[in-house]
């Protein structure tokens, strides 16, 4: 009896962790349409927004040094879109919560 109370907490934070990362692909499946709310604001201001821009200056130094092989491959609009429009658009022009642009107003 004393084994499952000292490994508890560790089955618990398992649970949870899975539940957490269950979290995400159950509000996709919702498909809302509707305003986002307060809550999905913030997170997205404090954790996704960070995360986006971290990406754009991430995609931007790969671009750059990935440039010359670009150029002599003929595809620079397709490294520099995947690389650096897209994080930048979901940094600063998607709407505050919106899950992508699609929502955007």
């Amino acid at each position: 009896m004393s084994n499952l109370l000292i490994n508890l907490p560790k089955k618990l934070m398992v649970i949870l962790t899975c539940m957490t990362l269950m979290l995400p692909a159950y509000s996709f499946a919702q498909g809302k349409t509707e305003r986002p709310e307060a809550y999905e604001m913030g997170l997205d201001l404090l954790v996704a927004r960070p995360i986006a821009l971290a990406m754009t200056v991430v995609g931007t130094a790969i671009f750059v040094v990935s440039l010359p092989f670009s150029l002599l491959g003929g595809n620079v609009g397709d490294a520099a879109d995947v690389l650096v429009v897209s994080p930048a658009k979901a940094t600063f022009t998607r709407c505050l919560g919106c899950v992508d642009n699609s929502q955007a107003d």
